[in-house]
């Protein structure tokens, strides 16, 4: 249930949902339209592809797709398990996707294509550090599944079942976040082009000293 996760996954995924939404803005308006925090747009479009694009275009998505599962596989080999709780390794990754977010301004910068691929597997890093625990999913780079759950929970609801609130709420500020940080994405782009991804680096920093700070706080 829901209701196990500890208190600070509320506010660790908005945050994150946040930086996702930063992240994928900036992709849409930068990268040829293209989204980074999510891999079915890019999956359609390798489809697509193969039949209206060029093959160098085509070999460039799929490394986009390969980039989001070696970040997810970096989180998956160092996390140990799906389980949400303190002393995991959150704070390493966290600074690790900050570094591969302040790569990617490097790259983008000097328009190479490396700076996707990095910002691909930020993403995927990103999105493997919150999984299944309790029964409960928590994804924070998409809003597809968060929708879907959502409105299960409705029928659900309709029909006379219990409604667990706590991972509406939970969902909800996801949902926010990720919103948010489109807003604030376009907001930045305008006035920063790819340095705007400092912001979402300077977050994932802010979150690993913060979660470092509070989990040696509780282990004492």
């Amino acid at each position: 249930m829901i209701s196990k996760l500890p208190r600070w996954v509320e506010y660790g995924s908005f945050l994150l949902a946040l930086v996702a939404g930063l992240v994928n803005s900036i992709g849409l308006l930068g990268f040829k339209h293209q989204a980074i925090s999510h891999l079915s747009g890019i999956t359609t479009l390798v489809g697509t592809g193969i039949v209206n694009s060029s093959i160098f275009d085509v070999l460039h998505l799929v490394i986009v797709l390969v980039s989001f599962l070696i970040g997810s596989a970096v989180s998956g080999y160092f996390l140990h398990g799906g389980a949400l709780k303190l002393g995991r390794n959150y704070s390493s990754l966290l600074l690790l996707e900050a570094g591969l977010l302040l790569g990617t301004i490097y790259f983008l910068t000097n328009d190479s294509l490396f700076g996707h691929y990095l910002a691909s597997a930020a993403c995927g890093l990103q999105n493997a550090l919150a999984t299944r625990y309790s029964g409960a999913v928590v994804r924070t780079t998409h809003v597809t599944g968060i929708f879907t759950d959502l409105g299960i929970m409705l029928g659900l609801k309709l029909k006379g079942e219990d409604f667990d609130s706590r991972k509406a709420l939970l969902f909800l500020l996801i949902i926010l976040g990720f919103i948010l940080g489109g807003v604030c994405g376009a907001y930045l782009f305008a006035l920063m082009k790819f340095y705007a991804l400092s912001v979402p680096a300077g977050i994932c920093l802010l979150l690993a000293l913060a979660y470092a700070i509070y989990s040696s706080r509780v282990n004492e």
